[in-house]
């Protein structure tokens, strides 16, 4: 009779949960949290007990393995769920390394408590702070309670300059929410608009390595189309709106005597930049007091003080620069000051009202003030006859 040898299998390896946190280097809380999110597949049920296998081990160490390499848990869920239906992830790998990296050449960087401080005027601000570690501009390092990790040092820089310009924090961290719900609309447009167009192909099935390599190269092409958009949008867009609200706001500063400072060019005749420095003599750089040209009424005239507000000075020098501000406002009073001289004479009643009113539409077609509407009545349709029949 003859024998027969049999071989018996290893037993297979089983852990409890404590037994597979210690040999994956995973907490107890993590491998949990990876079974709820479907990253890890649920334990084999024993009684009262949860055990887990190989099977458990090796997909933890998957997942430290593409989370050491910048993975995110979200692309790892898609990149273990193609592993598991038998795909090489040789180029999905790649293609979701391509998406995963960085949409910027800025590096982090970091900064000490007193440097942030200082950074921001020299005085702690707790709130702030905890504000901006909420939005990611700033995160915690752990261990360190004096030092922040900066994600884009550009954009804490562009907060501490808002603040020495007097912006208050937490006004710039609320700008900064309202500015990201923003632009990450803009962000999913522009992804929407791009797998409609160029990525729809890759998506209606696992793509082969092939495919995957071919998009990973269409992902470095049209990286850097959004940011090239959005300059030149943003550029066109301040250009435009940052001239409508200088006109909109010199308008409201303006004292009425100096409106037509906001209307400059929309009258009569253009004057030379050396002619309205010639009538600027005595009008002061700082905001505060220019002549006044009512008493210009000679060469040797001495000049008067007026206030003007420091804001429609502003206004004047950042429309035409530091260097005309004066000549402007002179020229532009001296102008209304004319203008408002012919309103005056239009308005005289009698014959007078009718003939000045006649060299009034002669000389440049200036509108009427409203008294000088009132007092002229039944006379203006013959006075703008009159006017239109000289040559």
């Amino acid at each position: 009779m003859r024998s027969t040898t049999v071989t018996e299998q290893p037993p297979t390896a089983e852990y409890r949960i404590e037994d597979l946190a210690h040999l994956s280097g995973a907490t107890v809380r993590t491998i949990r949290a990876y079974q709820d999110r479907g990253l890890l597949p649920r334990p084999e049920r024993r009684g009262r007990a949860n055990v887990y296998g190989e099977t458990h081990l090796a997909r933890l160490r998957q997942i430290a393995d593409l989370l050491d390499r910048g993975y995110t848990l979200a692309s790892i869920k898609e990149l273990l769920a193609a592993w598991d239906a038998g795909l090489d992830l040789g180029g999905v790998l790649g293609l979701v390394a391509e998406i995963d990296g960085p949409w910027t050449d800025e590096e982090a960087s970091r900064i000490s408590r007193p440097d942030l401080d200082t950074a921001f005027g020299g005085t702690s601000d707790e709130e702030a702070i905890a504000e901006a570690v909420e939005l990611g501009v700033l995160e915690r390092i752990p261990g360190k309670d004096d030092e922040f990790l900066v994600p884009s040092p550009q954009e804490l820089a562009v907060a501490a300059e808002l603040h020495s310009a007097g912006v208050p924090l937490l006004a710039i961290s609320g700008h900064l929410r309202e500015l990201r719900g923003q632009v990450e609309h803009i962000a999913s447009r522009f992804l929407d608009f791009t797998t409609e167009h160029v990525f729809q192909p890759f998506l209606d099935h696992p793509p082969t390595d092939a495919e995957a390599a071919e998009a990973a190269a269409l992902v470095r092409r049209l990286r850097p189309l959004a940011q090239q958009t959005i300059d030149a949008e943003l550029a066109r867009a301040m250009r435009t709106l940052a001239t409508r609200y200088l006109r909109h706001h010199l308008s409201e500063a303006l004292p009425a005597e100096a409106e037509p400072v906001a209307r400059a060019g929309t009258a009569a005749k253009a004057v030379t930049k050396a002619e309205a420095a010639a009538k600027a003599e005595a009008v002061v750089a700082a905001p505060g007091p220019v002549m006044d040209p009512r008493t210009a009424t000679g060469p040797t005239a001495a000049p008067e003080a007026v206030l003007l507000p420091a804001e429609a000075v502003q206004a004047v020098r950042a429309l035409v620069g530091a260097e005309n501000a004066a000549a402007f406002i002179a020229a532009a009073a001296h102008r209304e000051v004319q203008a408002r001289t012919m309103d005056a004479l239009a308005a005289d009643g009698g014959g007078t009202a009718s003939a000045c009113g006649s060299q009034a539409t002669s000389t440049g077609g200036r509108r009427k003030a409203p008294a000088a509407d009132e007092a002229a009545g039944a006379d203006t349709t013959h006075t703008e006859h009159q006017a239109g029949n000289e040559p």
